[in-house]
């Protein structure tokens, strides 16, 4: 109202305001210059906020500082000239990138609104890492009830297009009228012909498997024709070219072709690039467990007794590589367990962030254990950080349940051993700062809760679709708190754990907000 005041007043031809980011209220003030019956293009903001008082300590140099640019921006007004807007036709349709909780989510609800979506996930199935768990905090829901049933959503919904084992190779175009180039990988087997009978895998000329299972981290063996899990969508398996006797070494007697009655194999299926033409991008690319041989001193890769929260995972999940049983890898069941919390987190070796999530899963893992072992089980912990709902009650419970706690980081697992009980076992030497001493707990097996990275190509995915990211790899928001969803890039939206970490609930409601926001 002033502005306009202003501009009646004194018959202003010009406005000139000196405040905050343009990208922020550049068009509050446009409109209130229109409003004051002036072509909103005579309006010119100058940034003195993040260009001048959030980075300039001197007083003095400061002030000079706003005053310079407060003088470049009267100077730049006088020659702005009285634009119009344009309006064009704008494509309604939207593309998902990442296919686990946060983009299947996404691409259910705005298909469920009319929209047309285009789902793109780089794995030959979608469902993220949400697929690998066996149950879910604080409640212990079973995670395959919750995903599949939205899996099978998403490959039967009219309104989708999924683009399995497939990558973004290039992105042109501005809001509304995006080009997104998709590179489809080959898998060597038809997903319009192939049904998943699995006719191919017992045919194949492995009769074991024989290559490590990604999808079980490596704790079970598959053959070069494999399916990713018995839930995967689409249900449809796929030839490793790296495995396969015929790529490998051109003999083979590919009597995994001569199985399939639908002659859904081809060895010369070749990879494809398809233009997709869409109005809106919604990212949900995900995150990447840190690895736990960059901490060496935990015995990772050189103890068998040493295990990532995420191999735990499949252990514990009916469906994994010991059918749920919680066995070591001599098949002994571990009598004692050791877990140590922040592990690639709150840590200024390597990532400084909380991961938010592995308090939680943490205590979950030793329920499980527990109930399914009986072992005694010992938590290693900074500090128990449980702020979302029923997440305290869980602790509590676990507290009831007789697990041990002890607030010190794990200083070494060790095999190197003191007294008589410490026979072959691992040993957890960790400080208890509850109790100021130093003390040593035998393990049979030890599992290291780890944080939460960006992916290892997520600089590479942000200058595709030209949007920004933290220090750490994560993409970035427009604003934290006015627009947490939202990029520097009008049209392409966040939602998940790429935009940092977070657990499973703030994930969706993060992907329903962007779904929100594309439409």
């Amino acid at each position: 109202e002033l502005i306009q005041q202003d501009i009646a007043a004194h018959g202003l031809n010009r406005i000139v305001v000196a405040s905050c980011s343009p990208l922020m209220h550049e068009h509050t003030f446009r409109r209130a210059t229109e409003a004051g019956g002036l072509n909103p293009f005579y309006f010119q903001m100058a940034n003195i906020r993040e260009q001048v008082s959030w980075v300039t300590a001197d007083r003095a140099a400061a002030t000079e500082k706003a005053k310079a640019l407060l003088g470049a921006a009267v100077r730049r007004v006088v020659l702005n000239e009285p634009l119009e807007k344009s309006h064009v036709a704008v494509n309604p349709d939207v593309m998902v990138v990442g296919g686990g909780i946060a983009g299947i989510h996404a691409a259910l609800t705005m298909a469920d609104a009319g929209k047309k979506v285009t789902l793109v996930e780089r794995e030959p199935t979608i469902g993220g890492h949400m697929a690998q768990f066996d149950k879910t905090f604080p409640t212990l829901d079973c995670a395959a009830c919750i995903l599949t049933p939205k899996m099978s959503m998403v490959r039967s919904h009219p309104n989708i297009t999924l683009l399995t084992y497939s990558e973004v190779a290039e992105v042109s175009g501005y809001v509304g009228n995006f080009i997104v180039k998709v590179r489809r990988k080959p898998r060597y087997v038809h997903e319009d012909l192939c049904v998943g009978c699995g006719s191919c895998v017992e045919a194949c000329v492995f009769k074991e498997g024989k290559f490590a299972d990604a999808f079980n981290q490596g704790l079970s063996k598959r053959k070069p024709v494999y399916m990713a899990f018995p839930q995967a969508t689409p249900y449809v398996v796929q030839i490793d070219p790296q495995a396969c006797l015929h790529f490998r070494t051109g003999k083979c007697k590919e009597s995994c072709k001569a199985s399939c009655e639908r002659n859904a194999i081809d060895f010369a299926q070749q990879e494809e690039i398809r233009e997709v033409p869409v109005g809106a991008i919604v990212l949900a690319t995900g995150f990447q467990p840190f690895d736990a041989e960059r901490v060496p001193e935990y015995g990772y890769g050189q103890y068998p007794g040493v295990y990532t929260s995420l191999e735990v995972e499949r252990l514990v999940n009916a469906s994994g590589p010991t059918g749920g049983e919680i066995t070591l890898r001599d098949g002994r069941v571990p009598k004692a367990v050791g877990i140590i919390h922040c592990v690639g987190s709150r840590d200024h070796a390597t990532n400084k962030y909380c991961s938010r999530v592995c308090c939680m899963y943490s205590l979950k893992l030793a329920h499980l254990v527990k109930e399914r072992t009986g072992a005694e089980i010992y938590n290693f912990y900074i500090d128990m950080r449980t702020p979302g709902k029923g997440y305290e009650e869980f602790y509590d419970k676990l507290l009831e349940e007789g697990v041990h706690f002890i607030r010190g980081r794990a200083a070494e697992v060790t095999d190197w051993t003191m007294t008589p009980d410490e026979e072959g076992k691992l040993v957890i030497r960790a400080e208890d700062t509850l109790i100021g001493a130093v003390r040593r707990i035998p393990v049979d097996m030890v599992v290291l809760s780890v944080g939460l990275e960006a992916q290892a190509d997520a600089g590479e995915v942000r200058r595709l679709f030209n949007i920004s990211c933290s220090h750490e790899g994560w993409f970035l928001e427009r604003h934290p708190k006015l627009a947490p969803v939202s990029t520097f890039t009008d049209g392409v939206f966040l939602a998940g754990a790429c935009q940092g970490p977070k657990d499973i609930p703030d994930t969706v409601a993060q992907a329903g907000a962007a779904a929100a926001e594309a439409m």
